[in-house]
């Protein structure tokens, strides 16, 4: 059998392959599938109940959902910590936090449709700040909480 080379060599990530691979005859994994349906419940609900209980305007710069993003970032940089370094063989923690829960939480569609609204209602400039804000804000939290974690795993191995 010959690589296609638009196919990577391997798997991308091992804990979420969602397709039948032909390569090594595997199916998806139904209990990967099942944890990250639940997370996912879990942080949609949670990223809901932040819009109703803190809405946009709307013509107003959507605090919320950069908030959201930039606090879910950060969740992601401690949890990739986690899974990593310190419980790297719990199979379903990163499907079920990251994928699931981070994934449903952290909602960078309605950051496009947020920038796509305000820049139509005549906001160009509130739409590129909060645009560069939320790109800023979330690779910051996620780099700071990354390193804050590594270095207090180091700390507590000592």
């Amino acid at each position: 059998m010959q690589h296609d080379p638009a196919m990577p060599k391997g798997p991308v990530d091992p804990d979420v392959d969602l397709t039948l691979d032909a390569r090594t005859g595997r199916s998806p994994d139904l209990a990967v599938i099942g944890v990250i349906a639940i997370g996912g419940a879990f942080g949609a609900a949670a990223r809901y109940l932040v819009g109703i209980a803190w809405p946009a305007p709307p013509q107003a710069f959507p605090i919320s959902t950069l908030v959201v993003n930039v606090v879910g970032c950060a969740l992601i940089g401690i949890l990739m910590v986690v899974v990593t370094d310190v419980l790297p063989r719990q199979r379903y923690l990163r499907p079920f936090l990251g994928t699931g829960v981070l994934g449903g939480f952290t909602t960078f569609s309605t950051y496009a449709v947020d920038i796509e609204r305000l820049v139509s209602a005549g906001e160009v400039v509130t739409g590129l700040l909060y645009l560069v804000a939320t790109i800023v804000g979330a690779l910051l939290a996620v780099s700071i909480t990354m390193a804050a974690t590594r270095r207090l795993v180091a700390r507590r191995m000592r």
